[in-house]
């Protein structure tokens, strides 16, 4: 069982405008890692906030794996792969390139989606678009390599082939 962080990073959300979709869908697809969510914030786009949140999440809570929902387009206020990248400590490119690739064959707009993953220490971190038939699709997507990503990142030796 993966222990794990869910961050939402809307502005609407935070400030009560929204309903928060995407991460209760999130809580109900990491049943099928098996995972158990800890840990769940909403908080606005802001670079600080995601940085501050990231951290605690994973140096913190100790979760072996944090989702993030909102914040990965090219908007303005789309800073989330940015705070995203100043916290981990190296980036796992596959992750984002097979979310865009995949998703492109359902959605030519999911090209422009600018989620990342990578890890810190021993949490591995991985940015979702922000709607909930993003998230679904991605996380289908991601859901094959997940449990050996996480699992390689805490040490097994089990080869990758």
């Amino acid at each position: 069982m993966y222990t794990v962080g869910i961050l939402t990073i809307s502005d609407k959300g935070s400030a009560g405008a929204r309903e928060d979709e995407s991460g209760r869908l999130l809580h109900t697809l990491v049943e099928t890692l098996p995972g158990k969510v800890m840990v769940y914030k909403m908080i606005p786009d802001e670079v600080e906030a995601i940085r501050e949140e990231l951290v605690s999440f994973s140096d913190g809570w100790k979760s072996d794996l944090v989702l993030t929902t909102g914040g990965t387009g090219i908007s303005l206020r789309d800073v989330t792969p940015e705070a995203t990248q100043s916290v981990i400590d190296y980036l796992i490119p596959g992750l984002g390139e097979i979310m865009r690739m995949e998703g492109y064959k359902k959605n030519p707009r999911a090209v422009i989606s600018r989620a990342i993953g990578g890890v810190r220490g021993r949490t591995l971190i991985v940015n979702f678009p922000g709607s909930p038939r993003a998230v679904r699709e991605n996380f289908e997507i991601l859901l094959p390599v997940l449990p050996h990503a996480i699992d390689k990142m805490k040490g097994s030796v089990e080869d990758c082939g």
